[in-house]
């Protein structure tokens, strides 16, 4: 198959690559950087375009033409952006791949688009009317892909830009269906982590996700900081498992995925992120602690403290995956801890490397 993969040097579109050109795939990949893709790039079945897609220079049209199949990871997808250039989020998470379904309307190929499992907004247990039995009871956070209620924060919160731009797609894509029999796949990804997932905020300026931030700060002894107490929850699923259901979503054996939405995570990976921190802090104690760096110490901080002002979250974000075990017969494997040990592994090695690089230039 002929694919054309739109982000395909991120975090998941990395190990997408891999994966596609392992099963004998022919892949244009296309992303403004290649550094998660490098050891790919002499393969004889890849095609790698640097390019952002905001430029006029790219024929989008042309690339999805020559195509069998889309799939479209492009976003912004930290939370730190969406406080900062909530305007850039909303142009590059919406308007810019709306451009990208459109011409796949016309070419009339099937797209896949990775969306968001922020769509859900808050869970019902995090509103002060919600009517629930028993707010802790997981049934009342569990989202399904065809039956949950989205209910977001208000205008002034304006972290909900990312969910409001991936939801309106959503509804775009879902009305290009029903008139024009369009063929897409939606996926919501819960909290996937692995191998490459990040940056880490001593090499550039920003704030990264969770896991990211709580690795800088086991590396340099800074504090592991819990936004509001790190009490939400979140269910962390392993790059791996994410994959495996991604590349089934990708055959669609019996046209099953055709005009369908997966949620895919790991439901009995669910921790606080105070948990989260305890954990990697005990993991990398016992595993790869350097014993001329301090640990750090966990500690709370106020949300708009740490992200800025229009800062908003969900308490808790559990996935209903009845759909992708009944459809595709995919089920995660992979446990939390092993989950956070083998990313952890990936970038201790990263760091020691680089700190052995720099001894050789200075020596």
């Amino acid at each position: 198959m002929k694919i054309l993969s739109l982000g395909a040097a991120g975090f998941i579109g990395s190990h997408l690559t891999q994966r596609l050109l392992t099963e004998g795939h022919t892949v244009t990949a296309v992303d403004i950087e290649s550094e998660k893709v490098a050891d790919y790039l002499d393969h004889p079945g890849l095609t790698f375009l640097r390019q952002d897609i905001r430029g006029p220079e790219w024929d989008l049209d042309r690339l999805v033409e020559d195509c069998d199949l889309v799939i479209d990871l492009i976003a912004y997808a930290n939370p730190g952006l969406y406080l900062r250039i909530p305007l850039d989020v909303f142009q590059l998470n919406f308007i810019e791949n709306l451009k990208i379904a459109e011409a796949c309307v016309r070419h009339e190929k099937r797209l896949i688009q990775f969306s968001t499992c922020e769509v859900y907004g808050r869970t019902a247990a995090s509103l002060k009317n919600a009517r629930v039995a028993d707010p802790r009871d997981p049934i009342h956070a569990t989202f399904n892909e065809d039956t949950s209620e989205y209910i977001l924060g208000p205008v002034a919160k304006h972290r909900w830009i990312y969910s409001c731009a991936k939801q309106l797609l959503e509804r775009v894509l879902h009305a290009y269906g029903l008139e024009r029999g369009f063929n897409y796949t939606i996926i919501r990804p819960f909290n996937f982590i692995g191998p490459k997932i990040d940056f880490l905020p001593q090499n550039k300026q920003d704030i990264p996700r969770v896991f990211s931030f709580f690795m800088n700060a086991l590396l340099t002894g800074t504090p592991m900081k819990l936004v509001n107490g790190g009490t939400n929850q979140r269910c962390y699923t392993y790059i791996d498992d994410a994959v495996e259901c991604t590349y089934r979503i990708v055959e669609n054996r019996g046209g099953v995925c055709d005009r369908q939405i997966f949620n895919i995570g790991s439901p009995h990976n669910e921790v606080s992120i105070g948990e989260l921190a305890e954990t990697m802090r005990e993991i990398y104690i016992q595993k790869f602690r350097d014993p001329e760096v301090p640990l750090p110490e966990i500690v709370s901080v106020p949300g708009e403290e740490f992200y800025g002002e229009g800062y908003d979250d969900s308490d808790r974000r559990i996935p209903d995956i009845a759909k992708a075990r009944t459809l595709l017969g995919w089920e995660p494997v992979w446990n939390i801890r092993d989950t956070l040990e083998t990313t952890m592994r990936y970038y201790v090695a990263e760091c020691r490397k680089t700190e052995t690089a720099g001894a050789v230039r200075n020596g």
